[in-house]
């Protein structure tokens, strides 16, 4: 599989970003820092954890996808977008996404975790019309009730977080596991989300040259990582 998932990660892309998600304790439990998008550009209208694309002054010498470049453009966009200084040592890298192939704008992002530093947050109005603090699950129940818009990788991500107690429970885990890889296909009918591991996720080609997955995939059965979009609660299954 690693020689794979090389594979894989080679496909080319538009561009790499990098994103943090901001924690901190609440008194119910762990809460993140959302932001919401402007109703236009990239992921209009939905709510993101800070982060952007990677930029030429980020690079420093590194590779254009490594990880010390991706903290360097974390940190620069966390303070732009939300006036809030990240230490790049305290970011905790654990996931790597690649978007599917027709996505609008395809790049490849880590994701870091961090401890909200101290600071007020000064918010970026070409890039963020609102914020908020909220215990993840929360989020992913008024997103199951249609009150806010999220992209997978956001979905997961919470999905992820919404046992921990703590903000030093949830860096832990995520600094003991390893960085996953999330390389991403849509099915052709593009009900659902899956990634490298899912039995259904070796793609076929669409007329127009595009690689998806065959709308039999739901008919598929063994190891399964997906995420079902069509409809209202999404439906995350992984079996590994």
């Amino acid at each position: 599989m690693p020689g794979e998932l090389d594979a894989l990660e080679a496909d080319p892309v538009d561009g790499y970003a990098a994103t943090v998600v901001l924690l901190r304790d609440g008194e119910l439990g762990v809460e993140v820092l959302l932001a919401r998008r402007p109703q236009r550009g990239s992921f209009a209208d939905a709510w993101v954890f800070p982060g952007g694309a990677v930029d030429a002054a980020d690079v420093a010498g590194d590779a254009l996808d490594g990880e010390e470049t991706a903290r360097r453009a974390a940190v620069r966009e966390t303070r732009e977008e939300v006036g809030l200084d990240v230490d790049a040592d305290e970011l905790v890298p654990f996931s790597h996404w690649t978007p599917p192939p027709g996505s609008p704008k395809r790049l490849r992002t880590w994701f870091f975790a961090a401890r909200v530093p101290e600071g007020d947050l000064t918010l970026a109005p070409d890039e963020v019309v609102a914020v908020q603090w909220i215990r993840p699950g929360e989020v992913l129940e008024r997103h199951a009730a249609g009150d806010l818009t999220l992209w997978p990788p956001t979905w997961v991500t919470l999905h992820g977080l919404a046992h921990a107690a703590s903000v030093d429970e949830a860096l832990d885990e995520l600094r003991s596991g390893e960085i996953r890889p999330f390389v991403s296909r849509y099915t052709d009918d593009r009900t659902a989300v899956l990634w490298q591991e899912d039995e259904a996720f070796a793609p076929v080609v669409e007329a127009d040259g595009a690689p998806a997955v065959s709308s039999e995939a739901s008919e598929v059965q063994g190891v399964r990582h997906r995420l079902t979009v069509d409809r209202l609660p999404w439906v995350y299954v992984k079996t590994f």
